[in-house]
């Protein structure tokens, strides 16, 4: 056999058949924009619904000669052999290519099982065996989707553009099929510190990775400069990832990153995370809300200049985020404020790495249980009855 794509687009194709087969065929050929014929005394439900929808034309009949006249593919599956044969010998004879879905030795064209992400297509064919290909093409697409396969374009050139992708909390499992997608096709990935930089390793050897991760107190690239790298590359036609940890839009400044772009003329995409806010108390055992405990929960930057009367006042559950080196600080304004000095408290370190650990105390300890232990960040801190569930 001999692998070919086809242009249908605006190109009559006729289908001969109603059912669930016939229908698996008609699909594909509407989306490629062919001009679709139906030849079938009956219609299964979603054919019926393209007819309605003027996506397709149909003949509410049987097989009869002439019915191929002017098109350029024909697909047949009636399920029955003689009309089948028919389909097959007419194509046949007026040279339209027809594919047949009773017998694949007995069709002139084939049509593969087909993978697709993004403006990648891989057809996989299995010496006639359509289930094994269905398998391959499914391993295939798995593979496509989660980035283990290289999607990087090599040749020719698209208009540059970034991606904002949330990391999640570190894990490289964590991060989305679309973030992995992304990473894979990227000429240049800025990477924050905390972001998951083993897929880093999976990366071309070309590609470009800026390093602008921050340490508390430290930032040696500041947010207008990280701002002027991503357009600055977009702008030269790379495929630019910024790749954070956690959520780009919860304290992650990608709305900032997302609006530098944007005004500077450059596509943009937000890839959102598993933030850890949610992921690293959850890592720990504990959930943000619980029945019967706390049915709302609240994101805090553990930074001075908060409204700490309406956080020590609020119900449910306190999350801050950047805070064990004002942990002190934080318990002591909650309990001037208000807030019971007995509310439990728990400090989560490094959520789904390797030196996870999670101390719990009274809000009134808190800050010096973390400190004898030696609670180091990155740390989410939880305030609240839902730190009394944190695993041992």
């Amino acid at each position: 056999m001999y692998p070919l794509q086809l242009d249908v687009a605006g190109k009559r194709v006729v289908v001969v058949g109603g059912g669930p087969v016939a229908d698996r065929r008609a699909q594909p050929l509407v989306a490629a924009g062919a001009e679709v014929h139906l030849v079938a005394p009956f219609l299964c439900e979603s054919l019926a619904e393209l007819v309605a929808a003027g996506r397709v034309t149909w003949s509410p009949r049987d097989y009869a000669d002439g019915d191929l006249d002017g098109a350029w593919l024909v697909h047949t599956a009636t399920g029955e052999p003689a009309v089948d044969d028919a389909v097959a010998a007419a194509a046949d004879a007026q040279r339209t290519w027809c594919v047949r879905a009773d017998d694949a030795s007995r069709s002139a064209a084939w049509t593969p099982a087909v993978a697709r992400v993004g403006d990648v297509l891989v057809a996989v064919t299995a010496g006639g065996d359509p289930r094994r290909a269905v398998r391959l093409r499914n391993a295939v697409q798995t593979a496509l989707e989660t980035g283990e396969l290289p999607l990087r374009r090599v040749r020719g050139s698209r208009r540059g553009q970034v991606a904002l992708v949330g990391g999640g909390p570190g894990h490289p499992g964590l991060i989305t099929t679309r973030g992995r997608q992304l990473l894979a096709a990227a000429d240049v990935v800025v990477v924050d510190r905390l972001a998951p930089r083993a897929l880093l390793a999976e990366l071309d050897d070309d590609v470009v990775v800026i390093d602008v991760g921050k340490t508390p107190g430290h930032h040696p690239v500041p947010q207008h400069e990280i701002n002027r790298l991503l357009v600055e590359h977009a702008q030269a036609g790379k495929q630019v990832v910024r790749l954070k940890g956690g959520d780009p839009f919860v304290l992650g400044r990608g709305g900032e990153e997302a609006a530098a772009c944007r005004a500077a003329g450059v596509p943009v995409e937000v890839v959102p995370g598993v933030t850890s806010a949610v992921a690293v108390p959850a890592a720990a055992g504990i959930p943000v809300t619980h029945r019967g405990l706390a049915k709302q929960f609240t994101v805090v930057s553990g930074h001075e200049g908060l409204d700490w009367a309406n956080l020590a006042g609020t119900e449910g559950t306190l999350v801050f985020l950047m805070g064990v080196s004002l942990l002190a600080d934080t318990a002591a304004q909650l309990i001037a404020h208000g807030m019971d000095p007995d509310t439990p408290a728990a400090v989560v370190e490094d959520g789904f790495g390797p030196r996870q650990r999670v101390t719990t105390a009274p809000l009134s300890g808190i800050a010096r249980a973390a400190a004898e232990a030696g609670a180091q960040p990155p740390a989410v801190i939880v305030v609240g009855d839902v730190a009394t569930l944190a695993s041992a």
